[in-house]
């Protein structure tokens, strides 16, 4: 699926399918699904198909506008359970709505690409605000509220200075390690790498 206002400016905010051929306007103004054709990358979820709640919001999520490249080991590994972890402490603990920002951090040594066309990140990362919740709560599930967050490796030849690697994952997982943290680390870390001041929930969740 692809964002039609992205290219035509008298077009509408729904998302379209992909015609045959693609129109060339539409190759120049966002990523296709040919770019990611024979890649070895697989198409990562920003805002996560599993955490919409009706068929509608969730074929939503598959346009490529929500999508970066990401490793089978990440994508089907340690990041898809982050997500689901989140979707249940939501369930089980969030007495109104969890807020949750995902984005993908560049290399810190020049951008790689597929066919200089669409960035690939280093690091997948997500952050949940989660303002009102259940006054008791398991002694060790308090740390992770109002907020937490989390960093994933998407190359599992990354240094670990970020996020270490732990040599107990099956081999198909190892190298793709997801770290935990509170949410002011993530921003320290964010705003390190990116050169600029993070403040993801503007204060807004304390």
């Amino acid at each position: 699926m692809y964002e039609p206002q992205l290219t035509f400016s008298h077009a509408g905010p729904e998302m379209e399918p992909f015609n045959t051929p693609v129109d060339q306007n539409v190759i120049e103004s966002q990523a296709v699904l040919q770019d990611y054709k024979n890649s070895n990358y697989t198409k990562g979820h920003l805002n996560p198909s599993m955490h919409q709640k009706t068929r509608e919001d969730r074929v939503a999520t598959f346009t490529l506008t929500n999508i970066v490249p990401q490793m089978a080991g990440s994508n089907s590994g340690p990041w898809n359970s982050l997500e689901k972890q989140v979707l249940r402490k939501f369930k089980a603990f969030c007495e109104g709505p969890m807020y949750v920002i995902t984005g993908a951090m560049p290399y810190a040594n020049g951008t790689r690409w597929i066919r200089n066309r669409v960035s690939i990140p280093e690091y997948m990362w997500s952050a949940y605000c989660c303002p009102s919740y259940k006054a008791k709560l398991p002694r060790d599930v308090r740390p992770l509220f109002p907020t937490y967050a989390a960093v994933g490796r998407n190359d599992c030849d990354s240094g670990e200075e970020i996020v270490p690697v732990n040599p107990k994952l099956r081999r198909s997982l190892q190298g793709y390690d997801v770290r935990k943290m509170p949410l002011e680390t993530l921003e320290s870390i964010l705003a390190q790498r990116l050169a600029m001041s993070i403040s993801l929930f503007d204060g807004q969740c304390q």
